[in-house]
């Protein structure tokens, strides 16, 4: 039995238009900041102030020292840095991610709502500039001859989201969402279900192009134990992705981050999850081609 197609059918035509609407006109969404840890209950979902404008979220902080603009328009931190011209590219960027959310934002909310998800982190759905410019930088040191257009085509998380459930309805509630998603138009441009490895990262990390912007965006999949390994762990990644961490500090940074995601407990049948796959409609037997007769 296909479960997306299941899920989508226990969704009546009323109930989408009326979480759109409510999305579209920012009502109500269950929202929460960082995770709990897993030895006390997540918080009680808060909604989001109706007064709180979509279209300005906050960009999240940055890991490490301070950043700044070289003389000449340039970008340097951690060690990392970008030319004038390279800076002024990743900065357009930027500009055009911010643009795209205000259309991609209402859509993952109607998902979080009609799936019954906390959606985690909205104010920081905006990936700030300092942090895309470390990922940039990053790939084209890693990558000597690669351009900035090549590293930016890379990103799917210049605009994120995380929704996240109990571990009793997620994998119903991933399955809802994803579905959501992709009916709508939202190509599905990479799925990560992480649920199976037996060391790291748990969680699905799922990227989507956005069918008028063409903007990806990564929606990340959660429960409150799995969130809050990923928020445990962020800055022994942050530090172990820097490019001057010695081999043995990031063997020892990996060893660390295996240990608390060894703790997370896995729901059911997450790891069978997959990615929905669209329906392209029927061809229209008007438009088809004569065959053509040879003389």
């Amino acid at each position: 039995m296909n479960t997306h197609r299941s899920a989508r059918r226990t969704i009546t035509r009323a109930a989408t238009a009326a979480a759109l609407a409510t999305a579209l006109g920012l009502g109500a969404v269950h929202t929460a900041g960082a995770a709990a840890p897993p030895t006390t209950p997540p918080p009680a979902p808060s909604p989001t102030p109706a007064s709180t404008p979509a279209s300005a979220p906050a960009s999240a902080p940055d890991a490490g020292s301070a950043s700044g603009t070289d003389p000449d328009g340039g970008w340097h931190q951690d060690g990392l840095t970008l030319n004038a011209a390279d800076n002024k590219k990743v900065d357009a960027f930027v500009a055009r991610a911010r643009s795209a959310e205000r259309s991609i934002s209402p859509q993952v909310r109607a998902a979080a709502q009609i799936s019954h998800a906390q959606l985690i982190g909205f104010d920081q759905r905006l990936k700030s500039p300092d942090s895309l410019k470390r990922k940039v930088a990053t790939k084209l040191q890693e990558h000597p001859g690669q351009t900035v257009e090549q590293a930016l085509g890379t990103l799917n998380d210049a605009v994120r989201f995380t929704l996240q459930w109990p571990d009793g309805t997620y994998s119903r509630g991933v399955t809802t969402a994803a579905g959501l998603l992709s009916s709508w138009g939202n190509d599905s441009a990479r799925w990560s279900n992480t649920w199976n490895r037996p060391t790291g990262y748990k969680g699905i990390n799922s990227a989507w192009r956005a069918p008028r912007s063409h903007q990806l965006f990564e929606v990340q999949f959660h429960t409150p134990e799995s969130k809050w390994a990923q928020e445990e762990t962020h800055k022994l990644y942050e530090e172990q992705r820097l490019p001057g961490t010695p081999p043995e500090r990031v063997r020892e940074l990996q060893e660390q981050q295996n240990r608390i995601f060894a703790a997370v407990p896995v729901p059911p049948g997450a790891e069978q999850l997959t990615a929905p796959t669209r329906r392209l409609p029927a061809p229209d037997p008007a438009r088809r081609l004569p065959v053509a007769h040879t003389p």
